[in-house]
């Protein structure tokens, strides 16, 4: 399990390599809300999205071969891990599927990593990955599904409440559960709530809660890039449950109506999947008292800029 004092020993591991994202407070009335929200802009770490954190994490605590880092990947943990090697001065290898952006495999490419597109989803992408590593040796840096990852991704929420002493409630969105994990592990046995925010096409957390365990879900939507694990870490669905993370789920077109909000009244290009936790404010999925005090992680920014106008 992921506690406190992992994610203070993450946060000193990566201290000075990773960026302190900065909580944008946009003011009264943004969403439609009377509640005190504020913006983790998670979007501006390296790379693009929360990442780095988990990514750098696992390899410095970790003994990295000749071979380098290898992982699976949507598109923005491939970024992280391709950043990572670059920094470690090591190969970099990654798997990702069809789903991806082109915008993600280029840049992965322009970090020197090595890419292979293949199979249809992540967790295709995943399996390609698997029989790689066997062959090479390389670091598996897993995309959320390792303690490290986790412990590592939990340092925002230090800095969420750093800057918000006594927040409420952090919205945050999931793909296989890496961030989530980690912020529900930081808040776990406090007065704060987490709830995670899913697509409505790409939930499993939602159906795991509904079954009282893991299971394999239908992955599509504007965010499968992101956010589309057919299945729930099981490290990850431990620790969301130890910490009472509550679940709710938002439709494709409140995803991109939150993008383009953020762009129009914030300036912030967010990727469907960076986007996914603001969308339940905007929609209703999640409705705040007025003397509530909230936290929206904005996670990503890794798309195409003309998609948010």
């Amino acid at each position: 399990m992921v506690g406190r004092s992992e994610i203070k020993t993450a946060a000193a591991h990566i201290h000075g390599q990773v960026r302190d994202t900065p909580l944008l407070e946009p003011g009264a009335g943004f969403f439609d809300s009377a509640a005190r929200i504020g913006l983790k802009l998670e979007l501006l770490q390296h790379t693009g999205s929360f990442k780095p954190r988990g990514a750098l994490h696992r390899a410095l605590t970790s003994a990295v071969p000749e071979s380098g880092l290898i992982a699976a990947s949507g598109g923005n943990h491939g970024l992280a891990v391709a950043w990572v090697a670059d920094r470690l001065g090591v190969p970099g290898e990654i798997f990702v599927p069809e789903v991806s952006p082109p915008a993600k495999v280029d840049k992965i490419r322009k970090l020197g990593a090595t890419v292979h597109v293949t199979g249809a989803l992540y967790d295709d992408a995943l399996a390609a990955c698997r029989l790689r590593q066997a062959e090479t040796g390389a670091l598996d840096i897993h995309a959320y599904d390792h303690t490290d990852t986790i412990a590592g991704a939990g340092t925002i929420a230090l800095e969420i409440e750093r800057d918000v002493p006594n927040v409420d409630t952090v919205l945050v969105s999931l793909g296989g559960g890496g961030l989530a994990s980690g912020i529900a592990a930081w808040f776990a046995g406090t007065d704060t709530r987490v709830i995670v925010v899913e697509p409505e096409t790409s939930q499993c957390f939602a159906a795991a809660m509904a079954a009282g365990e893991p299971v394999d879900v239908t992955v599509a939507g504007i965010a499968a890039d992101s956010l589309g694990a057919r299945r729930i870490g099981a490290t990850n669905w431990t620790t969301l449950t130890s910490g009472d993370a509550s679940s709710v789920t938002v439709p494709d077109q409140s995803i991109r109506d939150a993008q383009r909000r953020l762009w129009r009244h914030t300036q912030l290009v967010a990727e469907p999947g960076g986007a996914t936790a603001a969308a339940a404010l905007w929609s209703g999925a999640y409705v705040p008292s007025s003397d509530e005090s909230v936290a929206v992680i904005v996670c990503g920014a890794n798309c195409d800029p003309t998609s948010v106008l």
